[in-house]
């Protein structure tokens, strides 16, 4: 079974996906995130093209672990996201997803431009990768 990882900002959803044995993720793209369903008909697009049996979130908390105003964000658009997918969802943990994925970066392009560009897709399978280690097999523990 494939997942595909959604890093929902406010402007930009990094999409990461993960091979069918859910061993291997690589950052797949960036969508848009804007006012219209454009956002949402891409991720449903991806999710029957890829065959996506899952799908997991990043769940943008605070660093004691509490909820913000991003948090909120991101669970509203989830919620716009369920009307439109009827694959299951999952929230995970993605503190600290950006600086990884901003170090990753760092050592692999060049290019400030390039490394802005795919900031949010890399950031997606760091997060997707950290739920998959925690899940062998994507099956929860």
């Amino acid at each position: 079974m494939r997942y595909l990882s959604l890093d929902v900002g406010n402007e930009r959803i990094g999409l990461a996906v993960s091979d069918e044995s859910a061993l291997l993720v690589r950052p797949l793209e960036v969508v848009r995130r804007g006012s219209g369903p454009g956002s949402f008909l891409r991720i449903a697009e991806i999710v029957d093209e890829l065959a996506i049996g899952t799908i997991v979130v990043g769940l943008p908390l605070l660093p004691g672990g509490g909820a913000g105003a991003q948090v909120r964000s991101t669970e509203a658009y989830v919620r716009g996201l369920r009307k439109r997918v009827g694959t299951p969802i999952v929230m995970w943990d993605e503190r600290n997803s950006s600086s990884e994925a901003s170090d990753i970066l760092s050592h692999s392009e060049s290019s400030s431009a390039r490394r802005r560009s795919r900031l949010d897709a890399v950031a997606a399978a760091v997060i997707l990768q950290s739920y998959l280690d925690a899940h062998p097999g994507g099956k929860p523990a």
